[in-house]
């Protein structure tokens, strides 16, 4: 594995917006900015266009209008010098690689050296230790996510976006990769933007956490947390957590209500 890990950069988002084929409109007209190094988690009720930033941020859908920068340099510049990593819902692992095989896949993949030590203690990290050489149809779909989360660990990215990378993980596991993922990408000081509807996991993972209203999503909040590092599970129970978690709740109270309401009355 390479020896330094790709610089943290910036992300501007510049009006960014997305209206699919049909009229959907999933995005309004954003105006957001990710400080360097910094890990913000985004909720928002379902279907609401968290998911769809996430894509436009990675260069997997294009805006409908507006602009997103990665260090000054547009998604595809980021995804071509293998600058940026993502772990979806869908944990994608190729059928016919092992773990090993699909974590070694993405070092090749962004022409880095494979480090066998490394991709093991990537398989440590993510609890499959045992199961480096099964492949993905051996797998509960929880391990399955681990192995993707390994995978977009490996290349040490400057910029890693998560989907609700923990969905599909046993609570336990999930408490686990919580407390130990964030160690990582802080160590390197990567740029985190996390897609989660698990308002503890997202205070408790991030330094900044943006809620979105229904779709079309705009910003209802954007809520700093200064819970010191690094972060446990006990933690996330103190009252300083508690009343962060109470006002990220309030903020999508605040904005399904919004949604609610006749225009008139906005």
């Amino acid at each position: 594995m390479a020896p330094d890990s790709t610089p943290p950069p910036e992300i501007v988002c510049t009006g960014i917006a997305k209206t699919f084929e049909g009229g959907t409109k999933a995005v309004q007209a954003l105006d957001l900015t990710f400080a360097a190094g910094q890990t913000t988690a985004l909720v928002g009720p379902s279907g609401c266009g968290k998911s769809t930033l996430l894509r436009m941020i990675a260069g997997l859908e294009v805006p409908s209008a507006g602009e997103v920068l990665i260090g000054g340099a547009p998604p595809a510049e980021t995804l071509r010098k293998a600058g940026l990593s993502v772990a979806f819902q869908d944990p994608s692992l190729l059928p016919w690689r092992s773990v090993r095989g699909n974590i070694e896949l993405a070092l090749s993949l962004a022409r880095r050296p494979v480090d066998a030590t490394a991709v093991d203690q990537l398989v440590t990290l993510v609890g499959l230790d045992g199961f480096s050489d099964a492949r993905p149809a051996e797998l509960s779909g929880g391990m399955r996510q681990r192995a993707a989360i390994a995978r977009a660990l490996a290349t040490k990215p400057g910029l890693l976006l998560l989907d609700e990378p923990f969905g599909a993980v046993d609570e336990l596991t999930r408490q686990q990769l919580a407390q130990d993922l964030p160690r990582i990408w802080e160590a390197q000081g990567t740029t985190t933007l996390l897609v989660t509807h698990s308002v503890s996991e997202a205070v408790l993972l991030s330094d900044r956490v943006i809620v979105l209203s229904p779709r079309p999503a705009k910003v209802v909040a954007d809520i700093s947390i200064s819970l010191p590092r690094p972060r446990t599970t006990q933690m996330g129970r103190s009252n300083e957590a508690t009343d962060l978690i109470d006002a990220v709740f309030a903020a999508l109270a605040e904005g399904m209500a919004a949604a609610e309401r006749p225009l008139a009355a906005q």
